[in-house]
């Protein structure tokens, strides 16, 4: 009895854990990028080397090393690598040249070529959530070292001067390099997790579900979106059986961005009132006239009724949520509402006589493409599922004889108004300065996935 118990306690888990709506991958592409840009921006080893020759209050100078400067810094080569479990390993080769006053008096140049090393790890902080690099282990490794002094000087004098001298210098000179640059890193995710606008309707959060994980070959990021309405009720997000997952076939050190069909679904939802239309134009796209005229030539009790054409205005109300699906290379939006048309009357003030109302469920095909860093999506109608009348002034009539002319009508008069409501666009994650405008976007199952492009 306990083993079913606990057996029926594990399905029940399974069933209601939240699956992450948006998964990232941080190849070694984008974070070469953002680790070198924010080595560029800091200028942060040029600061060190003006801080060196600073008075500094509580520091003691360098025994046997006066008027120390450091000059010539060379252009680091950053060199990363993944670190399974932890994060980024990051070795900085640089150069630079230490000048002053030995113990001798005289001037003195020391050439030094070094790598400074340690090791990046990725966290979550616990104040904001958003993830953090922290640098740890970080060391100095000389390379080379060249002096003006002569080589037949007191040699092992000469050797032990340098080695403890550079031994002090060098690793309260660099080692804070490393955690500066990371510094301008982390301010790349300072507005991830901020509330971002769908339209008027409401907003989405990318909050980070759990610490970073690191492998071999990227950094992923895993992502539980909070969409919200705007008067703060929170859209829940869909239990997929099956997670959706990444394709194997990216290119190595490449990054993605993995969007679930259910995060879209609920993306949606805040736009379904938008989805809701009243149509009383007489003339739309290339349809015929739309009045009791043509409407009799598919219900012939519609004439009965309205000897002198009508205009037509048709209602459509959307009564349950928009649901995207997804298979390889084809996704879908699924539309549930009511199709209602009416008898417009010439005398101002009377309200338009209802004909009849039809349930209807269609679904449109999806182009997504990304524009100023916002998904887009564009419609064309895909198919009219089902027809199914609930009311009728008419009398019977079959609904199939209506097919052709819903499904005209909503392609060329409920579609265009869809997606007019969609160029809103929906927010993409704001983190590292990402520029996903150049993202190649593929169609898999249960999910859009994004390779990301550097410019």
């Amino acid at each position: 009895m306990l083993q079913i118990l606990c057996l029926a306690l594990c399905g029940l888990l399974t069933c209601t854990r939240a699956e992450p709506g948006a998964l990232l991958r941080l190849g070694m592409d984008i974070l070469n990028h953002e680790v070198q840009s924010a080595m560029d921006e800091s200028h942060i080893l040029e600061k060190m080397a003006a801080e060196a020759g600073k008075k500094r209050p509580g520091v003691k100078p360098i025994k046997g090393l006066t008027d120390m400067k450091v000059k010539d810094v060379q252009l680091p080569v950053i060199t990363l690598s993944f670190t399974p479990g932890a994060g980024i390993f990051q070795c900085v080769s640089t150069g630079m040249t230490i000048t002053g006053k030995n113990f001798m008096g005289k001037s003195m140049e020391i050439t030094v070529v070094l790598n400074i090393t340690a090791t990046n790890r990725i966290l979550q902080d616990e104040e904001t959530g958003l993830p953090i690099f922290k640098s740890e282990g970080c060391e100095v490794i000389l390379v080379s070292v060249k002096t003006n002094l002569p080589s037949n000087m007191m040699p092992n004098v000469v050797k032990k001067f340098l080695d403890s001298t550079l031994h002090k210098v060098l690793p309260g000179l660099m080692c804070p390099a490393i955690d500066a640059v990371l510094v301008y890193v982390n301010k790349k995710w300072a507005n991830m997790n901020a509330p971002m606008p769908i339209g008027q309707m409401g907003t989405v959060k990318y909050i980070l579900t759990s610490v970073p994980s690191t492998t071999a070959s990227y950094i992923q990021v895993d992502f539980s979106p909070v969409v919200q309405q705007q008067e703060g009720t929170t859209i829940p997000l869909a239990n997929d059986r099956e997670a959706p997952e990444f394709p194997e076939d990216y290119d190595e050190g490449s990054s993605q961005l993995l969007l679930s069909a259910a995060f879209l679904t609920a993306e949606l939802a805040l736009l379904q009132k938008s989805f809701d239309l009243d149509i009383q134009d007489t003339m739309v796209g290339e349809l015929p006239p739309q009045t009791t005229k043509t409407l009799s030539g598919f219900i012939p009790e519609v004439a009965e009724a309205y000897p002198k054409p009508k205009p037509l205005v048709t209602q459509i109300r959307i009564n349950k949520p928009p649901k995207v699906t997804m298979e390889t290379g084809k996704s879908l939006l699924h539309l549930h509402g009511t199709l209602e048309m009416f008898a417009a009357r010439r005398r101002r003030g009377k309200a338009p006589v209802s004909l009849f109302l039809l349930e209807t469920h269609f679904n449109l095909e999806i182009q997504y493409s990304v524009r100023e860093n916002r998904l887009q999506m564009a419609t064309s109608l895909n198919r009219l599922l089902s027809l199914s009348r609930q009311t009728s002034s008419v009398g019977a009539f079959k609904e199939k004889k209506l097919t052709g002319f819903i499904t005209d009508f909503l392609r060329e008069a409920y579609i265009p108004a869809v997606n007019d409501v969609l160029r809103v666009g929906l927010p993409l994650p704001d983190l590292l300065n990402m520029n996903y405008n150049l993202a190649e976007l593929d169609i898999v199952e249960n999910a859009l996935v994004m390779d990301l492009k550097l410019d």
